[in-house]
């Protein structure tokens, strides 16, 4: 079967729809605090799809892809460092190509290493590099910069028909920008023989080197390349922020975009997407809200991997499979009758966990141990409030054990033929 163009019929119309809601997107939200999250949430985009290039495409589950990540965002700063001190001007707007160029780089030179093991192996050979990259920001500070890491200005001379990339909403247009072409570029790699090759690789790399393929060679040029967009992403942040610190190559950052890409879904191309929407959401707005967002997000990540290995994109793919068997408009009843024990759990949760923190806050400061829950002000000390939290979180429970029976039995018993009882 023909593999349709890339842009064609309904993949123009969607691409384009994207396009637009990429530049209306800020005109939505007013407020620089929401702006720069739209900014976030785009740098991690490119991220988590690159590391999808390895994981969900080529089957290599990588420890330490922080390490292109931050390496892309130290090299563009110091490019940026020379731009300001230099008389000759580089345009600001290719700056996140200098980071893409050392991603890729680096990709060439660890990727020849990481990539003469599959699995377990080059998940541990990749850990060890991830390692050994992080220490070395802290041995060599002229050029990671010491614990206060380095840092530049943006904004480089008179700029171009008045951009100059000062304001928020510059920034914004050129994270937008780089996010729409690398998006649309990795996604035109999964259409290309090599991406096609890099799936057969991750399911049968034996039967791959049989019709005449190299896996190795295949994962050496999916992680160059992943390595490359990484780097792209690294370059943008170190626009963003100003600043590139070694936390950038931590085992943190690896295990961020790792969990970015499980949440969202690694068997679709989109689930990165949402995996980084998500995930950028809960680490900077639910952080801002509660000093428990830490609890929050490893439950999200723990119940996505055991309820719904396929992530968020799965759950939708599963939808969309209903909806066109037209057995969706039959379990509409099912699932409205599981939300109202699904919200009653997810509250009773954040009750519970929000009371637990405020028992830990009250013996460390020697306040009284208050909570306030929709205008009242409840005591985490009184036994009688922890009694009505844990029989909500059992009540939960019960009842979405009952529903999700209810929804198992609506979605795999055929209807009866019409004319029948």
């Amino acid at each position: 079967m023909k593999t349709p163009p890339l842009l064609h019929g309904r993949r123009l119309v969607f691409w384009s729809a994207c396009l637009v809601l990429l530049a209306a997107a800020p005109l939505a939200v007013h407020k620089g605090y929401w702006i720069s999250l739209l900014c976030q949430i785009g740098i991690n985009t490119i991220f988590a799809l690159s590391f999808n290039m390895l994981l969900g495409q080529t089957g290599l589950l990588s420890f330490g892809h922080a390490v292109y990540y931050g390496l892309g965002a130290f090299v563009s700063m110091h490019a940026l460092r020379a731009v300001n001190m230099a008389p000759v001007h580089f345009p600001i707007t290719l700056m996140p190509l200098v980071g893409g160029g050392a991603g890729l780089l680096f990709g060439v030179a660890f990727g020849y290493v990481t990539t003469r093991r599959a699995g377990t192996t080059f998940a541990m050979i990749s850990l060890g590099i991830g390692e050994m990259v992080a220490a070395s920001s802290l041995m060599f500070p002229a050029f990671f910069g010491g614990e206060g890491g380095v840092s530049s200005n943006r904004v480089v001379g008179k700029g171009f028909f008045g951009i100059t990339y000062g304001p928020q909403i510059q920034m914004y247009y050129l994270i937008a920008g780089w996010a729409f072409v690398s998006i649309l570029a990795m996604y035109a790699l999964t259409q290309t023989p090599l991406g096609r090759m890099a799936n057969a690789v991750r399911d049968n790399p034996e039967r791959a080197e049989f019709v005449g393929y190299n896996p190795r060679r295949v994962r050496f040029l999916m992680v160059m390349l992943a390595g490359f967009f990484a780097g792209i992403a690294g370059g943008l942040t170190a626009l963003n922020y100003e600043i590139v610190t070694a936390e950038s190559l931590s085992a943190y950052t690896s295990g961020l975009v790792i969990m970015m890409a499980f949440v969202g879904g690694i068997g679709a191309f989109f689930g990165p997407i949402i995996g980084a929407a998500l995930i950028t959401v809960l680490q900077i707005v639910v952080a801002g809200a509660t000093e428990a967002w830490p609890f929050y997000f490893g439950l999200i990540f723990l119940l996505v991997v055991l309820y719904a290995p396929g992530g968020i994109a799965g759950i939708l793919i599963e939808q969309m499979r209903l909806w066109r068997s037209g057995n969706l408009r039959r379990l509409w009843p099912s699932y409205l009758l599981a939300s109202v024990p699904a919200a009653i759990l997810v509250l009773a949760v954040v009750f519970l966990v929000e009371m637990s923190y405020a028992l830990v806050n009250s013996a460390k400061s020697g306040s009284p141990a208050e909570l306030r829950v929709l205008g009242l002000t409840l005591d985490a000390g009184r036994a009688l409030t922890w009694i009505a939290g844990a029989a909500a979180f059992g009540l939960g429970i019960a009842l979405l054990r009952a529903a999700s029976k209810r929804i198992s039995g609506d979605r795999y018993t055929p209807p009866l033929p019409q004319g029948r009882t």
